[in-house]
């Protein structure tokens, strides 16, 4: 039966014999392992009741099993609900009762707890081995599936968005959002199935799942599979890959490995960033470095990928690249909708076959998230420069507005990140009798930086305006981040409010 999805992934395959992952230790699980696999997974899921369209909610450690178990579920036209490994019964609790899965898969620790919230949905477990009761009755399984049909506008998974304000939203993900999307990072990227991945990102995400496990299947190449970022591990492995994908984390800590060297990384092909944004300073010492330039590209849950810096030309340090063939970019006014002038910032929009189908069960964020002409409203504020290069300035939410003018919070930090000593910072605005929101920067610095807030302050009066200029500076060891990397700037407004009382 025709199933948009993996039919477009098993035309891509290359012989069966081929490496799909390579584990650090040497084991290799085949293209032909992957077919046989996801087709006893998928027969798993139909045996434990799963019907088309039902959700399969899934928590586990990442493993070769979780990756086949999400083939399964597009194999069998099931929904993949991938949930961070680290959300507790709590938050578990919230997901389960808004996408009501007809499964449940998580590690055996977790069994119980979760059965106790699972509203009659079936439980099964996986392990970071990937060993547990569904991988037990899959392996009884005919190693064959006769894939259930599902069309390109047929959802393949629903994926929850980081919840920084409010509570988090299911967005819905069709088969043709992700097999599209993955062809043309295949194409813009230059993919082949000579290239060697290494993937040491979650796949609970859609760095990690949709944009490095689809982009391999979709170029019948091969990825080196880690269970978590190690920097020993990456640069001992580095030799055996062509390509790696990583958030700006992942540079950042190489960049303090003694092995990182131009000799150490001549034979890579491309080093990708993402999730987060990469610190132009980040970009530019790893460049001067390995001889390497960070390709930095611009995705969202629910959107995937909607821009990239060029394979070939200039890949510019601060910005997000060009949109995807498919994909068109504008920058409107927040309040009008009206579209703006090239480097005039506003709220960013797309529209593209990436754009998800909206939000699970919520036909009014749905709606108000859409323009009328079918832009999705990203939430991001930015620019497109006079080249066509896309620049990001925080998001929507984090625009400070202090005595009536706006302060894009990434000018400030820019100006801040420049100086000797420091690290990276974050500007955000808290509540201000006088002013409405005061501007406050919470900045890192290097041990032994003879820095503190009165000369961050001080450096600041002549690069930026009055208005602009930090009424608070905090210093900090490091900043709280979530599991892909990105400052959480909703817990710097928790921490510090109060501050100008």
């Amino acid at each position: 039966m025709p199933n948009h999805l993996f039919d477009a992934i098993r035309a891509r395959m290359p012989e069966p014999d081929r490496p799909f992952i390579i584990h650090p230790d040497g084991r290799m699980l085949s293209y032909g392992g992957l077919d046989a696999l996801s087709a006893q997974m998928a027969g798993a899921l139909v045996a434990a009741g799963v019907r088309p369209g039902d959700r399969v909610a899934v928590q586990v450690e990442k493993s070769a099993s979780a990756l086949m178990l999400y083939l399964g579920c597009v194999r069998a036209g099931a929904v993949f609900l991938p949930l961070n490994s680290a959300y507790t019964l709590a938050e578990l609790d919230y997901f389960i009762g808004d996408a009501e899965p007809a499964l449940i898969v998580c590690d055996p620790g977790k069994r119980e707890g979760l059965a106790a919230i699972a509203r009659g949905a079936a439980v099964e477990t996986l392990d970071a081995a990937g060993e547990g009761s569904l991988l037990q009755k899959a392996s009884a399984l005919p190693p064959a599936f006769v894939d259930v049909e599902r069309g390109a506008d047929d959802l393949a998974a629903i994926l929850y968005t980081s919840g920084t304000t409010g509570r988090s939203k299911g967005a819905m993900l069709s088969h043709d959002n992700l097999a599209s999307n993955a062809l043309t990072l295949v194409d813009v990227w230059r993919f082949t199935p000579s290239d060697v991945l290494l993937h040491a990102l979650p796949i609970f995400h859609t760095h990690g799942l949709f944009v490095a496990s689809n982009v391999t299947l979709m170029a019948g190449s091969s990825m080196i599979f880690l269970p978590k970022f190690d920097p020993n591990q990456m640069m001992a492995l580095m030799p055996r890959a062509t390509c790696m994908m990583g958030v700006p984390t992942f540079y950042v800590r190489l960049l303090d490995h003694a092995g990182l060297t131009r000799a150490a990384t001549a034979h890579m092909r491309l080093f990708v960033s993402g999730s987060a944004p990469l610190l132009a300073d980040t970009h530019r010492a790893w460049s001067d470095r390995t001889g390497h330039a960070i390709l930095e590209r611009y995705g969202m849950t629910e959107t995937n990928m909607n821009t990239s810096n060029p394979y070939d030309g200039d890949r510019v340090a601060g910005t997000v690249g060009f949109p995807l063939p498919g994909v068109a970019a504008r920058v409107t006014d927040p309040e009008t909708g009206k579209p703006l002038p090239a480097d005039e910032i506003g709220m960013i929009e797309v529209k593209g076959p990436n754009v998800f189908k909206g939000y699970w069960r919520n036909p009014e964020k749905t709606t108000a998230e859409f323009r009328p002409d079918g832009f999705f409203i990203t939430g991001d504020l930015g620019k497109i420069d006079a080249r066509g290069y896309v620049h990001i300035v925080g998001r929507g939410k984090d625009l400070i507005i202090t005595g009536g003018y706006n302060v894009y919070p990434k000018e400030v930090e820019s100006e801040i990140d420049a100086m000797p000593g420091v690290i990276e910072s974050a500007v955000i605005g808290l509540p201000h009798k006088d002013f409405g929101e005061g501007v406050t920067a919470v900045v890192v610095v290097a041990k032994g930086a003879a820095l503190d807030e009165a000369a961050i302050i001080t450096a600041l009066e002549v690069r930026l305006a009055r208005f602009k200029q930090p009424k608070r500076v905090f210093i900090v060891d490091d900043l709280p981040r979530n599991t892909m990397g990105k400052v959480q700037k909703n817990v710097l407004r928790d921490m510090y409010r109060g501050t100008f009382g």
